[in-house]
């Protein structure tokens, strides 16, 4: 179970005179960082950083786990005049780092892996420069996005200029249209994986939290059985000659890299599916979304391919 998201990001309670001159927020990991004044030159993760420019914060510097023009959590977002100091996972290079002179690093808590954006060894020296400190990745991309939105005001953002607003409403458009259109197919069963040369990865929905929205949001989400058996925390390993084990209505296939699809698209074995079969197979937007527009773009996605798929291909 993920932790519970614990936003404290409020002046301390300190004489009047002295309020305004600290910021303190408090983590899912229950540490406080308490600052004279609200940070302005933040490193943040490459996540952290979707989360945080759209509404207005932007860091002086960016750590990202793969190249930033791969990146899709970073995807249509300005990063004009921001430092990137890391496109691998769990590397910076720590003298660009501390050429930023950061006052604060945003990352990421993922409890399933006890860890910061980065990992362990990252975090380690990182907070050699900066407190590190952040928002969990939850349940929910809706949750994460309004602890963001909390972070964001606290460090001097206004949630009320027009764009922000702007991206909320497409947002929640979206999220009536997709609700719709599931209500539409009753019946139609999901599946969301990896494909990889090696194996199909068969996702655990508890684990991906746009996942558990959509599954909240009516769609049928299948919970693979070998998740723990296997040690991943996040999927199922099945050999290809198995791609047939959940048969579904409708897969939904990992676009954190375009070769992902292409990789499933080769494999002889992909058809034993019977949604691969009907071609019933769309994008996962998997583990990236911090953002209201980000995720209005990939239910438009979504949404197109539940009204288009059969919900009867599966036995």
């Amino acid at each position: 179970m993920f932790w519970k998201t614990a936003i404290v990001a409020a002046l301390t309670l300190l004489p009047a005179a002295a309020q305004a001159e600290h910021w303190t927020f408090t983590d899912p990991t229950g540490q406080t960082v308490t600052l004279d004044a609200a940070p302005t030159r933040i490193i943040a993760s490459q996540d952290a950083a979707a989360g945080l420019i759209p509404l207005g914060i932007r860091p002086v510097g960016i750590y990202a786990d793969s190249p930033v023009a791969e990146a899709k959590a970073l995807e249509g977002l300005d990063l004009s005049g921001i430092e990137i100091i890391g496109q691998t996972w769990s590397e910076v290079d720590i003298e660009k780092a501390a050429a930023l002179e950061p006052e604060l690093i945003i990352a990421e808590w993922w409890d399933r892996n006890a860890a910061w954006s980065g990992g362990q060894d990252l975090t380690a020296i990182l907070s050699q420069l900066a407190p590190v400190t952040g928002i969990a990745a939850s349940e929910s991309i809706v949750g994460m996005i309004g602890d963001y939105e909390a972070l964001a005001a606290s460090l001097g953002a206004d949630l009320g200029e027009s764009k922000i607003s702007a991206d909320k409403a497409a947002f929640e458009a979206a999220r009536a249209a997709f609700e719709a259109a599931v209500r539409a197919k009753p019946g139609l069963s999901a599946l969301a994986v990896y494909a990889g040369e090696d194996a199909l990865y068969v996702a655990d929905p508890a684990g991906a939290a746009e996942l558990l929205d959509l599954r909240s949001w009516g769609l049928e989400l299948v919970s693979p059985e070998g998740v723990d058996a296997t040690g991943n925390n996040y999927f199922e390993t099945l050999s290809w000659e198995n791609a047939d084990k959940y048969p579904v209505d409708l897969i939904l296939v990992d676009n954190r890299s375009a070769t992902t699809m292409q990789t499933a698209l080769a494999q002889p074995t992909w058809t034993l599916n019977p949604a691969a079969a009907a071609g019933q197979v769309t994008d996962w937007p998997a583990f990236w979304i911090r953002n209201s527009a980000a995720f209005a773009r990939a239910l438009e996605t979504l949404t197109v391919a539940v009204e288009a798929a059969d919900p009867d291909v599966a036995p």
